[in-house]
């Protein structure tokens, strides 16, 4: 067996690059960005009014003026107007460009209109450039506004928009298969039989790489070394990466490593020193195809996904570097095993808005439905029993604590 580091290393000294693609702009959320978004003009393009009143010239403010004829209306999307006379006032809206000679903008709230005429009432607090967005002020021309590797959201979208972005360079997503092995599974649609499980790993699974926007197909392989070396043979020039759920250990049918093994593709490890998900079997095709096969329990595959796997997709992809999170054991815990423990947490902030892991007791590593329970794994190094409630760890999250 390896550690848990050594096999991230080696994880990780596999990345692939699948190159990148132009795609429309509706169609790349959560892509990985592949060229830097760069301002064509600045932002905001001109002195943009930010509240509903009136436009005037604060000099006159200033010389103790309270009461400004209205000499017109600035509406946005209109082109820029002028104050004429430092003595008169513009009515603008927000998002109108600022009329020139004005300087300040004084909101309806803080003004009384009447007769053509605005007048500022006493208890309004008028500071000179109040409520002016400037030219310029967020971003310039030229300046790079969001970095490559960046995984877009609605935030960047929405940037990509207002540059006049209809198409933009992402990452390509690697072809990819997940795979369920076993005789016990059959399909979700089906009524299992006392001795059957339905399929759930490769549905999982699935979802999980929908996040980074790969469609993966799905296969299955019966207990059969013949068949499954077979079919893994067909796949080989179909996919870049094959995920392999289940037939990864040391029972008789776990026919999995042979069947890699046969067909020429190269193991880099096949235990990891930890808990859950020892029997990791990671591997590479001389044809490029990288291969993962997971343990069949569905809390050690769902781990391994979480772990190692969704890494080495973010690297592969281009992906920005971000600090690893950690979070506050919340309550002693002994282990004793010399395994490095991802231990099932749930998660939350607490009043001093430290993240907290909350350790989440299942039943072992067949336990699928103390997932929904959990919202991460805390990762508790080897080298020690105790772990002591405030110490820090790793934890590796697969649901968004803001929702």
């Amino acid at each position: 067996m390896i550690t848990v580091e050594e096999a991230e290393k080696i994880i990780l000294s596999n990345v692939n690059d699948y190159g990148s693609t132009s795609l429309a702009l509706e169609k790349c959320m959560g892509k990985i960005l592949r060229e830097d978004l760069v301002a064509d003009r600045d932002f905001p393009p001109y002195d943009r009014v930010t509240m509903d009143g009136i436009a005037i010239d604060y000099q006159a403010y200033a010389k103790g003026q309270r009461i400004f004829p209205v000499a017109g209306v600035a509406a946005a999307g209109s082109p820029q107007q002028t104050l004429e006379e430092a003595s008169t006032c513009m009515e603008v809206m927000t998002g109108a460009i600022m009329p020139k000679k004005a300087d300040t903008v004084i909101r309806y709230e803080d003004i009384q209109i009447d007769d053509g005429k605005a007048t500022i009432i006493d208890e309004a607090i008028v500071e000179e450039a109040q409520n002016v967005h400037y030219k310029g002020e967020d971003r310039k021309e030229g300046e790079v506004v969001v970095e490559a590797g960046t995984r877009l959201s609605a935030a960047e979208i929405g940037v990509a928009a207002t540059m006049g972005r209809v198409e933009i360079a992402v990452s390509n997503t690697p072809r990819t298969l997940i795979i369920s092995s076993g005789d016990e599974l059959v399909e979700i649609h089906e009524k299992p039989q006392a001795h059957q499980i339905r399929k759930s790993n490769v549905f999982r699974l699935k979802a999980h790489l929908a996040q980074y926007g790969i469609e993966a197909d799905k296969a299955h392989l019966k207990d059969d070394l013949p068949q499954i070396r077979e079919q893994v043979k067909n796949f080989l020039s179909q996919y870049d990466i094959i995920i392999l759920s289940g037939g990864v250990s040391k029972g008789k049918f776990d026919f999995i490593p042979e069947a890699l093994s046969s067909l020429g593709v190269e193991k880099h490890f096949h235990k990891i020193k930890q808990r859950t998900g020892k029997p990791f079997w990671f591997g590479k095709h001389p044809t490029g195809t990288i291969f993962f096969a997971l343990p069949g329990n569905p809390v050690s595959s769902f781990m391994c996904m979480q772990r190692y796997i969704l890494p080495w997709l973010a690297a592969s992809l281009g992906l920005k570097e971000s600090a690893t999170v950690k979070a506050r054991l919340a309550k002693d815990v002994t282990f004793k095993p010399d395994l490095t423990y991802l231990m099932q947490v749930k998660t939350h902030y607490d009043d001093n808005g430290y993240l907290q892991a909350v350790p989440v007791e299942g039943h072992g590593s067949g336990d699928l439905a103390n997932l929904v329970d959990a919202d991460g794994f805390l990762q508790l190094p080897r080298g020690k029993d105790d772990f002591k409630a405030g110490e820090v760890y790793p934890v590796y999250l697969y649901r968004n604590l803001v929702f």
